[in-house]
């Protein structure tokens, strides 16, 4: 369960070191989180554990990521802002 002190741990970990990242994941926690099922949340919580340079060039399309289900969550992100 998602409670209001783990979506604001989110919210903090949503704030990077990169801009480019920072206007990516804080709105799609806001707009996009609470569509998402529980598993795809858990993968966006994970997703926030990861550094900043290869999750750059995750969303950025310069590198794959090898675990599928974090793969998916770049690609939900990524689709969201280009819709």
């Amino acid at each position: 369960m998602f409670t209001t002190k783990r979506i604001n741990r989110m919210k903090w970990a949503c704030r990077r070191g990169m801009l480019e990242l920072d206007v990516l994941l804080l709105p799609f926690l806001e707009q996009a989180f609470d569509e998402l099922s529980d598993q795809q949340k858990e993968t966006f919580e994970r997703l926030l554990t990861c550094d900043d340079p290869d999750l750059f060039a995750w969303v950025m399309g310069h590198k794959q990521c090898d675990d599928p289900e974090l793969a998916a969550m770049v690609d939900t992100i990524v689709s969201r802002v280009k819709v």
